[in-house]
This record gives C-alpha cells, structure tokens and sequence, in this order.
C-alpha cells in the first residue's frame, strides 16, 4: 500500500519536473526573459545610472525619484533583479541547447536513406527519368557525381520484386543546425561575460566578504578598510583621477547611495596631460603621459593614454575617460553689489573653500570649476539674440541658403573664443547654496558695447542666468557698481534730479523745472524700487510698465511710456556724471555714452534677478589639469569577444546556409533503371528551385523541370 502510494507520488514528480523544463527551455521562455532585459538596457541607457539621490530629485521630483530607487532603475545592471533575470537567461539557454543539441548531432549523423519510394512522390520537388544502365552502376555513378558536388552521399540496396534496387540520400548545408548550436552558445557566453564583468563579483563581496558602502566624506586615505575592495578582486570597473605631476593607487566605484573605493596593484602618476580643441571648441583630443609604478617590484613603465588606445599592465585596463580640473589656483576679486562694503581680493583653489563675512552674515566661497576656454557662437542670429524681421521675404537668400556647397547651413556661425570663466558658490550659514558662474574678459555680444557676463542658478538642474553688466572705458566694472551706487543714494538721486530738470528746461519757462523734476523723481524712484505698485515691490522697467499701466489709459500709454523712458536715461545719465564726480574719476567719452548707457540701464533693471552681496570677477589663475581615467579588470572580456564571434556564425549559418536533402531511387526496369528524385530544404526559395531543376538535368541527363 505504501509502495503505491511512494509510486503514485514518483509518477506525479516526474511529469512536474518535465513541465517545469520545458518551460525554462522553451523559446517563449527565453524571448520574455530577452524582452525584459531588453526594456532594461533602454531605461538603463535613458536613465543615468549611480547618480546620487539628489540628483533624481531635483531632475524628476521627489514621487519619481523615490520609484526609481525603490525599483533599482538607478543601477540597473547591478540590481539584483536583472543579474537573476540574466542568470535565468543562461539557463534557460544552457538547458534549450542540452535538450535540442542531441538531436541535432544525432539528425546530422543520419541519412534517411530509408525512406520509401512512395514518399518520395509527396515531395515537392521531384522528378522521375530513365537511365540504359543497371540500377548499381547508375547509383555508384551518380553517387560519385553528388560527392564531386559537395554533397554526403550513402547508399543503399534493396531488394523488390523487379530485382535489386539501390536508394541513393544524400546531405548539404548541414551547417544551417549547426548555426543554431553556435548563435544559442552565443546567447550564453555573452550573458556569462556580462555577469563576470558587471557587479556580480563586487556584490558577492559585499554579501559573503563583509564589504560595505561608504557614504561619508573625509579623505581617500581615512576610510575604513570594510569599504575597500582587495587589489586581487577578480572584475572591477573603477574612475581613477590624477592631477599632473602626482600618482594614485586607490580608484571609486560609484554607487547609487555611496562609494566603494578598488585598490590598484600599481600606482599612475600623470607627467603631462594634452588636450587640442576644434574650432567649436570641443576637445579634439586629450591625452596622457603616465608612469605606472608597480607596487610590489617597484618596476617603472611610461605609457600613453588616449581615447581609444588603452594602456595594459598587470590584467588592468587604462582608458582615457575625461579630464577635469586638478586643483588650478585662482586669484578673485570681490565686487560687492552694494555700498556697504569695498572691493577685495581672495584666493582659493578649485575644489577647495574659504570662509567670508558680509557684515553680521557668514558664507562660504566654494571653488567648484575653472574654464580657460569657452567658444561661443556670436553671430546676431546665434548667441547674441538679435531680432529677425519674420515678415521679410527673399527668395534669392533663402534658395542660396539651401542649395550650392554641401557645407551650407541655413544659421550662420561665428565661434569666438570669449576667453576664461571661474564657477563658484555662495553658501549661507543655513547651508543653501546658489551656483554662479563669472567671464574673466568683458564680451561683446555685437551691439559694440563690451560687458560682463555673470551667470547666476539655484540648483545644477537649471540654465545659467546672466546679467550683463557693460564694461566701463577701462574695460572694468567699476563704472557699473558707481551707477549702482548713486542709484540707492537718495541724494545723489535728489542732485540728478535737479541737474537734468535745470539742464532740460528752458531758462525762460522755469515754472516747468518742477513739473520735470517730479516726474524725474517719479520715474528715478520706481526704476530703484522704491514705489510699490498696485500692491507689488517692484523695480526696472517693470516698475515703470506696471505704473503705466495703473494709471495711464491705454490709449495714451505708447507716449507717456517713451516720455518716462527719455526722462529716465536723461536722469541716470547725470546720475552717472555725479557718481564719476564723486569718485574722481574722468567723464565718459562721447562715443561709448550711448553704448554705455543702454546697457547700464537694461543691467540695472536686471540686478534683483541677481541675488548675491557680491560678485567675484576672475583676476589671475595658475591651471593644473587632472586626466580622468577608467581602470577595469574585465576577465568576461574575452568570453563575450568569443560569443560575439560564435554569434556572428551562428546567424550567418541560419540566414544564408541551406539545409537540403536528396533522395534518388533506382529500381531495376528491363535493360535500365527507372529513377525517382526528390529534394527536400529546410527553406522554400527560388534558389532551391532552380537547383533542383539543374540537379535533375545533372543526374537524368535532360533538362527537366520539377513536377507538381
């Protein structure tokens, strides 16, 4: 009784365990699990992977970023859900081709010579002759005519009741199955090489080898031996950074909430680094000179680095992956955007901070980037913004923009190179942070008016604002700042009144100098700001916009609004008289007071778009360069190279191989044999047909088309 039950239960597992193989070897098996990598792989590409949280936060909001990290879509090639699902793959795989691989060694081993006549007349493609010779000697003579031809032949006798009969089968293009076993090893090897070279062996050390992620700060040489990962660790793809003239030995592997820190058997030390730009000013080339100091023989080798062309020591790869700054000293000078305090200098050091004070309220200066050059395209239809009439109608222009040279564009580019740039931030005692991002050189934008380009952002997320500030006939900012000044000085605001009233009105009606002055005063005032309206602390000409439009009708706002500007240019261009008086300094020339003043005045209506105390121009700078190189230990290289190169023939074999199979059958008929042909292929084409036709000419020795 217990016996048949053990039996019962054996004769249910078995019949279980078939179907759980055959659906992990089953193609619909293998093509859903292809189809999520594949879905994978975009959103792996799509989406950056190991940024930090932050980042996705500020990118795609706090909902988003949360499903992201939750769901592993922020590493995915090393989440544990895609490395099961590539392992499944393998053996979903591995068990298609244990099942199929039998088969097909058995079905290339075999002939079918034992098929009968009567089969033969279903086929297809098939013909039927004569031949003035025995059925032996036609099928030895046609047999040596298939095998001259590439084909496998075998032969057969048979004895039927006419006499003796011989079955002639012969193979080709038993290659096609073949390609089958060769493009599936492929599947599998590639997958095998990926799981080696991707995360697999770093987790596996953090699971079983008690290594852990390091989130904290600090320097490289003070964390703690449980985030570093031996030199002897089997598969690794680190970023390693070396500023010129010095050596590291310790690379990072970026996490998603952290690093893990990969020593290197040898230390790079960067002698010099090469960079060449195109005229767009993106880097052409950039490579480096290193020295690799072994670590355990002390052994020195000199090798080059570029993109492309990796250096190889010790089973490591050296890859050029970028460059960045190395810690290039810069000298600041500090412009204060208010009368409260004076100009100064400060010094600092990319990567580096300092400590500042702006009266009561503490901030610190961060040194974050460094650019000696920066192309832009200046063209009044590029860069600079200029207008373009869209009513404007020319055939000749816009037909000679599209045809002629095959180097035409329909935008014309002019690329300067406007000279250096320094970024910075201002972080305030709460620890919020605005990034800024300051041109050495006054640039003209092609209106002839040289100015200050100072770009202004609240997180990494977003473009740089600039404000344009016009550079005074010193090619400084000072001529700016004084204007500035004397704008949030209530008497030297007073005094510019006064002075352009006087100067504007004719001495002979001086009842109007006091009507000018208010309305001076008026515009004077709300372009500083001081007014509010219609309930808003507004200023620029937004103040005198919104003004206009509370209180002018809309009928006489056009004339009232170019009155109030002509009054406000006037006004502050005495204003800046006064301030240079004050200061000493020499009037504007004539030939920049236009240049100068218009731009001033859209700077100033700009400035409280510009939240900073200060601004810091670049003065001088001494640049390192630092090469940014990848360094991997890939052992699964050479196995994908390997299932590429089996995957290549395995497809060239399925596609452009075919499989055919010939049968010839002589029976014996008085004097002769009368012969049955057919040929079967693995694919119904054109080509089939038309070899069946000249196989039948061959070996019936007539030109006989196949029959249906």
């Amino acid at each position: 009784m217990t016996s048949v039950s053990s039996n019962a239960v054996s004769d249910r597992g078995s019949p279980r365990r078939e179907a759980v193989l055959e659906l992990l070897s089953s193609m619909r098996f293998a093509i859903s699990l292809l189809t999520i990598i594949c879905v994978a792989s975009v959103i792996g590409t799509v989406l950056k992977q190991n940024e930090p949280s932050n980042n996705y936060v500020n990118q795609f909001g706090p909902f988003w970023a949360e499903f992201f990290v939750t769901l592993k879509l922020n590493t995915v090639y090393s989440a544990w859900w895609f490395l099961l699902i590539l392992a499944f793959l393998v053996l979903s795989t591995s068990l298609c081709i244990a099942r199929n691989t039998p088969k097909i060694l058995a079905d290339l081993k075999t002939y079918k010579e034992n098929i009968r006549e009567q089969s033969l007349k279903a086929f297809h493609h098939k013909a039927e002759g004569q031949l003035n010779e025995s059925p032996e000697v036609a099928a030895k003579r046609l047999g040596q005519l298939l095998a001259t031809g590439g084909w496998k032949v075998r032969l057969q006798s048979r004895q039927t009741p006419e006499g003796m009969g011989w079955m002639l089968a012969a193979k080709a293009g038993a290659a096609n199955k073949l390609g089958y076993i060769a493009a599936h090893s492929a599947i599998v090897l590639v997958c095998v090489g990926g799981l080696l070279d991707g995360d697999l062996m770093v987790r596996a050390q953090m699971w079983f080898g008690g290594k852990a992620i390091y989130s904290g700060g600090g320097m490289i040489a003070d964390v703690p031996a449980q985030h570093r990962l031996s030199d002897r660790n089997p598969a690794f793809r680190a970023n390693l950074m070396v500023a010129e003239d010095t050596a590291a030995s310790t690379a990072i592997l970026n996490q998603s909430n952290g690093i893990l820190l990969q020593e290197l058997p040898f230390a790079i030390e960067l002698k010099k680094f090469i960079v060449e730009y195109y005229s767009t000013g993106m880097p052409k080339l950039f490579a480096s000179e290193i020295v690799i100091h072994d670590k355990a023989t002390g052994e020195k080798k000199e090798a080059r680095v570029e993109v492309n062309h990796p250096a190889s020591y010790k089973g490591v790869e050296i890859y050029q992956s970028s460059f960045d700054d190395g810690g290039s000293s810069v000298k600041l000078r500090a412009i204060p955007m208010t009368a409260a305090s004076r100009a100064f200098e400060v010094d600092g050091t990319i990567g580096g901070s300092t400590e500042l004070s702006n009266g009561p309220e503490k901030m610190s200066l961060e040194f974050t980037g460094l650019r000696v050059i920066n192309v832009e395209n200046m063209s009044g239809n590029g860069a600079s913004g200029q207008a373009v009439d869209v009513r404007k109608v020319d055939l000749r222009s816009a037909i000679d923009q599209r045809l002629g040279a095959g180097n035409k564009t329909t935008e014309t580019k002019e690329l300067r190179n406007v000279g250096p740039s320094v970024s910075y931030k201002l972080r305030d005692a709460a620890g919020q942070a605005r990034e800024y991002n300051n041109y050495m050189l006054p640039v003209d934008a092609g209106d002839g008016v040289p100015v200050f380009l100072l770009g202004m952002r609240e997180n990494p997320s977003e473009p740089y604002r600039y404000l344009r500030p016009p550079a005074d006939e010193n090619g400084e900012l000072e001529g700016f700042m004084r204007l500035r000044s004397a704008l949030a000085d209530a008497g030297m605001r007073e005094r510019a009144v006064q002075r352009y009233a006087r100067k504007a009105v004719d001495p002979q009606r001086p009842e109007l100098t006091e009507q000018l002055a208010g309305s001076a005063a008026r515009a004077l005032g709300l372009f500083a700001g001081l007014e509010s309206v219609q309930g808003k602390k507004v200023a620029g000409l937004q103040a005198l916009a919104d003004f206009l439009e509370a209180n002018v009708p809309e009928a006489e706002r056009a004339r009232a609004g170019e009155m109030f500007v002509r009054i406000l240019n006037g006004t502050l261009l005495e204003l800046d008289g006064l301030a240079r008086e004050q200061a000493k300094a020499k009037p504007l020339p004539e030939d920049k007071v236009q240049g100068f003043m218009s731009q001033a005045v859209l700077a100033l209506s700009d400035a409280p778009f510009y939240p900073a105390p200060m601004t810091f121009l670049l003065k001088d700078f001494k640049q390192v360069q630092a090469s940014v190189f990848q360094v991997a230990r890939a052992p699964g290289k050479n196995v994908v190279y390997l299932g590429c190169f089996f995957l290549i023939l395995g497809i060239f074999a399925m596609l452009y191989v075919r499989e055919r199979r010939l049968w010839v059958w002589l029976s014996p008929q008085a004097e002769g044999a009368n012969v049955t042909l057919a040929l079967s292929s693995n694919r119904k084409t054109l080509d089939v047909d038309r070899e069946f036709d000249q196989l039948a000419a061959r070996l019936l020795g007539r030109p006989e088309k196949n029959q249906a």
